[in-house]
């Protein structure tokens, strides 16, 4: 038996759930028909479908044809909840498209069927309701030709009649026709499978009127695929059941799936998930029956996969393209004042994994769940699900179109991520494609330049999160980023450092590119009275709209066209209004262009992306053990790779330059914190104790410290001398032109301090970078002075000395480094900032003053005595 995957689609309320219960009847599934208006349909289990008339969810029944196992998938009609049929579209066989024979092809009509040539699914077309409809069947095959495909042929006809029609849709057709006198089943059937044909039947599915046809039709014109003997599904939906447990409807697409049966996949988080199947379901409508296995062309749904998503393939199947319907509104959440939004959150991403366009964002700026919707009835089901599901109620405002953002040409981003003992580069070239395209990714950089598993990890990190633009902070589509190149060190990289490389360089891409600013827009076809033609065509014009010449059609004027959807959300009601109920106006989303009002929109938005912390464009440097941050503009001045064009140098040959502070902005102890927890976790102890000191304490400590008095344990102070040298302004000017002589110049005024603080010092210098560089100490009494080794930085050095000594002395390291500070208060030592330490410098400079003008005064006062003596 073979078998075959049928969906049924149509445009809202052409009569489709109508059309399943017929074939669920006739087929003996079902014992009496259900109608839609009484709310007892077989397929339409959700209490919301019920009480609303219309298909929210898709829904799975089975039914037999002769030797045919056919299962039937009803997918939602209304252009709201359009984006679960595409979903479903995935995992296909066949499809019935049903025509309304009262209102023909229609706005959302059009839309499925270029989906159903994008996903190449063989189509058959039932026209319905042809018991009302005061049209001929050929007057509406005509328009099927006209509006969908020259192809429609109508099977209803007798042999003859059907041989001549289809054997003008191919020439393999024709060849044959013209051979053998006439089409067999087996030369239709393969048509039917390439979509070189589409059969045509008419009826009523209320009244059971040309059931049996499309039933024989199915049976007879439809071929299962062959597929080998490996493991292979695709999942198409995810729901939970009454009990709360998580199912997975899939279609197996080759080999059996056996209960039991161990699953590797990758959940939509990029974790390798090893998951057994709990249990297999084969649905009909509300009832299942449980079964051991599921074999080639079954749908079922199992438990057991807790990270599965819709769209993903499973064992030797890819994951299915990138979606085409997008949601086009966007709506902040509002929650009751009991209920916090980390729950919420928890709540809305449960919904998410049903519906992925859902897209749920949460804005941490505005610290409010934003969600995307394809419009006003689907808000109404969510805030229903919202309040049956989870016990609250929850209201959305701020509605407003979803933005996208593209570049006009290409541009290359470059991020640096390297604080304290942590390295990564990478170079991203940022592409536009053309309108439609989404984004894409791939590697183009040698493996000599960059290990194979690094480059793998970046392509992650770019898949892994939704990039936003830096004008509204809308998603970015329409792009190829490709990375080109990048840099790892062989001890200091971790995996979070590319994370944060790579997420900068696209950002510092999109600053540096020129930005387009993507709107919504429908496709609109307007029927209406000839007399109101003009009004129509002025109003189209006044919304930035477009439109072809106006046709002619039964006496009345249609006028087909495109324009914003910010501009066309209440039109309907306009144009019923003006024509006094003689007009319509059918919509269908065609997809994203150049906003018409960028100027007024980023006005009115107000984003600033140099403002924006959570997705920073700005990079992280390092020198001379200090962490600094540098503006995206000023990044490829310090970058340690060229860009792309430009030939590789070595690296580490020499020193580099020092940069001067005027070219660097210094990075706080909030922003090195946030940037160190965001990439390595959250610190579990009172930062606010971690990165303050205890003033009365040093307060103490000083006042010992003055009157020379010793205190309880030796104390050593680790000051990082490059750091100091380039946070004293006296000392970083002398650097600017004697590096030497400024090292010089800190040692003695700590020779000075040192002595007169009688405490144990250690000034560590880094020569990390120079080639063959042992490490060397110099001692001045109690002060030594390191210069570190080949590889060794002074900050790896100071957090050694400081987790060794802090187990016995008090240990205190003066360093302007932020995300140092935090390592070595973690090995118990105590922080002393260079602003801070250059006070306490100069507090004893001048105490020894005040210490040397006494003695001086001293001197002076005795020599006086001695020589009035002498007198």
């Amino acid at each position: 038996m073979k078998q075959i995957t049928v969906g049924l689609m149509a445009h809202v309320d052409s009569g489709k759930t109508t059309l399943a219960e017929a074939l669920l009847y006739k087929t003996g599934v079902i014992r009496q028909l259900g109608r839609v208006d009484h709310g007892n349909t077989w397929l339409d289990t959700d209490r919301l479908e019920r009480s609303r008339g219309i298909t929210i969810f898709s829904h799975q029944a089975s039914i037999t044809i002769g030797n045919t196992a056919l299962t039937l998938l009803d997918t939602p009609g209304h252009v709201d909840f359009s984006a679960e049929t595409e979903r479903t579209m995935q995992v296909l066989d066949y499809a019935v498209l049903v025509i309304s024979g009262t209102d023909g092809v229609q706005s959302h009509t059009r839309t499925l069927w270029n989906l159903l040539k994008r996903y190449d699914i063989p189509v058959f077309l039932f026209v319905n309701k042809m018991d009302v409809s005061q049209r001929a069947p050929k007057v509406i095959l005509r328009e099927l030709q006209n509006r969908l495909s020259e192809n429609c042929i109508d099977f209803t006809d007798d042999d003859n009649t059907l041989s001549e029609q289809a054997a003008t849709c191919s020439e393999t057709l024709m060849n044959a026709y013209l051979e053998n006198g006439a089409l067999t089943t087996a030369d239709l059937t393969e048509a039917v499978s390439k979509r070189e044909v589409f059969p045509c039947c008419f009826g009523s599915a209320r009244r059971l009127e040309g059931i049996e046809r499309l039933m024989t039709l199915l049976e007879c014109y439809t071929v299962q695929t062959s597929s080998g003997t490996q493991f292979g599904a695709r999942v198409f939906k995810i729901s939970n059941d009454a009990k709360g447990n998580r199912l997975t409807f899939l279609k197996v697409q080759s080999g059996v799936l056996k209960n039991r049966d161990e699953l590797v996949y990758q959940g939509a988080d990029r974790r390798t998930y090893t998951e057994k199947i709990s249990s297999i379901r084969f649905y009909s409508g509300a009832k299942y029956r449980s079964a051991e296995q599921a074999v080639s062309g079954e749908v079922c749904a199992v438990t057991g996969l807790s990270a599965a998503y819709a769209g993903q393939g499973l064992g030797c199947v890819s994951d299915s393209v990138q979606s085409v319907l997008r949601p086009v509104m966007r709506y902040r959440a509002v929650l009751p004042s009991d209920i916090s939004p980390a729950d919420a959150i928890k709540h809305f991403r449960i919904l998410e994994e049903e519906d992925p366009q859902l897209n749920v964002f949460w804005n941490e700026q505005l610290s409010a769940i934003f969600v995307g919707l394809m419009g006003s009835v689907q808000l109404e089901v969510l805030t229903q699900q919202v309040s049956e599901r989870f016990g609250y109620a929850v209201t959305f405002d701020s509605e407003t179109v979803t933005y996208m953002e593209t570049i006009a040409e290409p541009v290359e981003g470059v991020g640096h991520y390297e604080p304290l003992r942590h390295y990564a580069e990478v170079h991203i070239l940022l592409s536009p494609l053309p309108a439609g395209s989404g984004l894409q990714w791939e590697s183009n950089c040698s493996e000599d330049t960059l290990a194979r598993n690094w480059q793998r990890l970046i392509l992650t990190h770019i898949e892994e999160k939704q990039h936003i633009g830096v004008l509204t902070s809308s998603p970015i589509t329409d792009m190829k980023l490709t990375l080109v190149a990048g840099k790892a060190h062989l001890k200091h990289t971790e995996g979070g450092d590319f994370r944060q490389a790579t997420y900068r360089a696209i950002r510092q891409g999109l600053a540096l590119a020129k930005s387009i600013l993507l709107e919504p827009y429908y496709d609109f076809v307007l029927t209406l009275p000839q007399d109101a033609l003009g009004r129509a065509m002025h109003d189209i014009q006044m919304k930035s709209g477009s439109f072809e010449s106006p046709l002619l059609e039964d006496g009345q004027s249609v006028l087909k066209g495109s324009a914003p959807v910010s501009e066309m959300a209440d039109y309907a009601a306009e144009v019923v209004s003006y024509t006094k109920g003689q007009g319509s106006l059918s919509l269908s989303v065609a997809g994203y262009r150049p906003c018409h009002n960028t100027e007024e929109v980023l006005a009115q938005i107000g984003y600033r992306f140099e403002s924006d912390s959570e997705n920073s464009p700005d990079s992280v440097f390092c020198s001379h053990g200090a962490g600094f941050v540098v503006p995206w503009d000023e990044v490829p001045r310090h970058m340690h790779l060229p860009y792309c064009g430009e030939k590789l140098k070595e690296t580490n040959e020499e020193l580099p330059p020092m940069p001067k502070t005027s070219s660097y902005i210094s990075a706080g102890d909030d922003e090195l914190m946030a940037i160190y927890e965001r990439t390595y976790g959250k610190i579990n102890r009172d930062t606010r104790k971690a990165m303050r000191r205890d003033r009365a304490e040093e307060a103490a400590y000083v006042r010992k410290a003055s009157l020379k008095k010793a205190s309880i344990a030796p104390e050593y102070l680790l000051v990082d001398g490059y750091n100091i040298i380039y946070a004293w302004d006296d000392l970083r000017k002398i650097a600017d032109d004697n590096l030497e002589h400024a090292r010089s110049q800190l040692i003695n005024r700590l020779r000075n301090f040192q002595a007169w603080r009688n405490c144990n010092m250690i000034v560590v210098f880094d020569a990390y970078r120079v080639k063959g560089k042992d490490r060397t100490v110099e001692q001045f009494g109690n002060l030594y002075v390191v210069y570190t080794k080949e590889a060794e930085t002074a900050d790896s050095y100071i957090e050694q000395v400081s987790h060794t000594l802090a187990k016995e002395y008090r240990v205190r390291v003066a360093t302007s480094d932020g995300l140092e500070q935090i390592i070595v208060l973690g090995n118990g030592a105590h922080r002393v900032s260079a602003s801070e330490f250059l006070a306490q410098v100069i507090a004893v400079e001048e105490e020894i003053d005040v210490f040397l003008e006494k003695n001086e005064s001293d001197v002076k006062r005795r020599t006086k005595i001695c020589f009035d003596d002498l007198q």
